[in-house]
């Protein structure tokens, strides 16, 4: 984790870290830009304590502060490092420093004391630790994560960095520190393990997915066991396909190095799989499992998506899939009752660099506007209507006439059809049109255009032509009696509700639970999470549209929310005027 000297400990050091907890990793802090005006080493030291707790250890110390910044003293070592235009060169510690080394020394040694017990049992025996003895017991500790130890520097100067790689490379976890992994046998419930070595069978997991306009798709996966060479199959575990390796390369900024084989531990790209996407597991198909997938936050912020350009839209389609295969927090639908293709991500900021990508990478601009919501409509009470269609134009003419009781569902159902006619009064062959019209009307709805639901119809009577009668007749009559019945049998608006799960540290959660008030919500509980408070409610999905933004200005950014739809409910009578009386402005343009 990087930490700004100046800034401290931000939004993104926070979830970083709690990120981090979760999955149970080893962490290494970077103290950096301590050459800037202001920096401070204490301070930022004091700040990580406060946020993280007592694993946060220095382990070096400046020399010299701000402008004046040249060097670090490694407090294990005892020893002082002055960098100047990128070289390190060992010189003496300076006198400046000495007591706060003594305490940070001290310090640290219990620390690793304590991480293993026959260390502890030494040093409670007053037995002076080797440098072996720390230097073994630190990398035990970062592992098992007891210390998180701090490096410093200032990397435009590279004052540091060349330390902090070193003791990326002692101290943090190799792949074969890694416990075995655990994945399913495909299609049965039984547990296999992986080992990250070489002579085990070969496995992977797939990370991550490139869209190159030009290469195609690039994916980049994780070896965890075993050897996979060039120019080979690998079996997709996760969809039961075979998949041919072309070329083995490692990404190295723009650079791809070629390599004719990777190992356990190694991460590689190949391009042009065709069924292969992030999330799969890719084994030996002699020995197949599926490695758990990578869970990726929901989608909160959606947008619909239209072009500048008529003629864009195949450009378009094409373009959003590429980049959702990409980028599996980006979803992209197609929503047929409003008509509308919406993405959805992490929030404005994402949605916007997925456009911009667009545009760059698949050159189609586009226009992002609040995407319309899927209200329904339905009635509360009960209607006793006839609906009757005569056409008279000379030659044969057109006669329906249906009578129909209408009334609402208590069950949850959509919608019941029901036949009463006795004595043949509507024949027996013009009954499904009867129907049919009935389900085209609910379809495109009465109110404002929106899809009719929870409405039991039933068919009581009528009349027939014995010559003008006919199916087209009949399902206008129909439509003609729903649409009147509709009406009479007190129409509502229905909007959809969602299920908001906001975790949120504790000092905002007043904050929070007022502005959900606000948004006409229904708070349902709040429960601890760590330092953190899960606040649980209930929403209007309009009222949702911008949260992402609300609740980052509320929480400084360091709230973050998950969305899931729940059920639908009445609009309040005011607001449904307005979005019947848009919905109609709409319809005449």
């Amino acid at each position: 984790l990087v930490v700004d000297a100046v800034s401290g400990v931000e939004v993104g050091t926070e979830l970083t870290w709690r990120y981090a907890n979760d999955l149970n990793l080893s962490k290494v802090i970077f103290i950096n830009k301590l050459d800037r005006e202001n920096a401070s080493f204490a301070d930022t030291i004091a700040n990580l304590r406060e946020a993280f707790g007592s694993v946060v250890y220095p382990i070096q110390l400046p020399i010299g502060k701000e402008a004046s910044f040249k060097g670090v003293v490694d407090i294990l070592e005892n020893k002082a490092f002055y960098f100047e235009n990128g070289s390190m060169t060992e010189g003496e510690v300076p006198a400046d420093v000495m007591d706060d080394l003594s305490i940070y020394r001290d310090e640290i040694i219990e620390a690793i004391a304590e991480a293993d017990d026959e260390l502890l049992m030494k040093y409670l025996e007053g037995e002076a630790l080797t440098d072996q003895d720390i230097r073994v017991g630190l990398r035990k500790a970062v592992i098992n994560g007891s210390i998180a130890p701090v490096y410093i520097g200032a990397g435009t100067k590279l004052i540091g960095v060349q330390s902090l790689l070193d003791g990326i490379m002692n101290f943090l976890p190799s792949p074969a520190d890694i416990e075995a992994l655990e994945g399913l046998v495909p299609g049965s419930d039984a547990v296999q393990n992986r080992k990250p070595a070489a002579n085990e069978p070969f496995s992977a997991l797939v990370f991550k997915t490139l869209a190159d306009p030009y290469v195609g798709k690039v994916t980049m996966f994780r070896i965890y066991s075993g050897t996979l060479k060039s120019d080979t199959s690998v079996y997709n575990a996760s969809r039961d396909k075979t998949e041919r390796i072309g070329s083995l390369f490692f990404l190295q900024g723009k650079e791809q190095v070629m390599v004719e084989e990777a190992s356990a531990g190694d991460i590689v790209a190949v391009a042009k799989l065709a069924e292969t996407m992030t999330g799969d597991t890719l084994t030996d198909s002699a020995h197949p499992l599926v490695y758990k997938p990578i869970e990726f936050p929901k989608p909160v912020f959606s947008v619909a998506v239209e072009p500048k350009s008529k003629g864009d839209e195949d450009k378009i389609g094409s373009g959003l899939t590429r980049l959702s295969e990409e980028d599996p927090t980006f979803i992209v639908e197609r929503r047929a009752e409003t008509k509308q293709t919406v993405v959805s991500g992490m929030g404005e900021l994402h949605i916007d660099v997925i456009a911009n990508r667009l545009k760059r990478k698949f050159g189609v601009d586009v226009n992002l506007t609040e995407p319309r919501l899927a209200y329904r409509e339905t009635i509360r009470g009960k209607a006793h209507v006839e609906g009757k269609h005569k056409k008279q134009s000379g030659g044969r003419g057109q006669y329906g006439h249906v009578v129909i009781e209408m009334e609402a569902m208590t069950d949850g159902q959509d919608f019941e059809f029901v036949d009463k006619i006795f004595g043949g009064s509507v024949p027996r062959q013009y009954i499904p049109a009867v129907e049919k019209g009935v389900r085209e009307v609910m379809v495109d709805g009465v109110l404002a255009g929106y899809p009719v639901t929870g409405v039991r119809v039933t068919l009581l009577d009528g009349s027939f032509h014995p010559v003008d009668s006919s199916e087209m007749a009949f399902k206008i009559a129909a439509s003609l009696a729903f649409k009147k019945g509709f009406m009479e049998a007190r129409p509502i608006l229905l909007e959809p509700v969602v299920n908001v799960e906001v975790l949120v540290p504790e000092v905002f959660m007043g904050d929070v639970i007022g502005d959900l008030n606000k948004k006409r919500g229904r708070i349902l509980g709040m429960e601890p999470d760590g330092t953190m408070q899960v606040v649980k409610a209930q929403v209007p999905e309009s009222e949702m549209a911008k949260y992402a933004i609300d609740l980052r200005s509320m929480t400084q950014g360091r709230g973050t929310y998950t969305l899931a739809f729940s059920h639908y409910e009445e609009v309040p009578a005011q607001l449904a005027e307005s979005i019947i009386e848009e919905a109609k402005k709409e319809e005449e343009n």
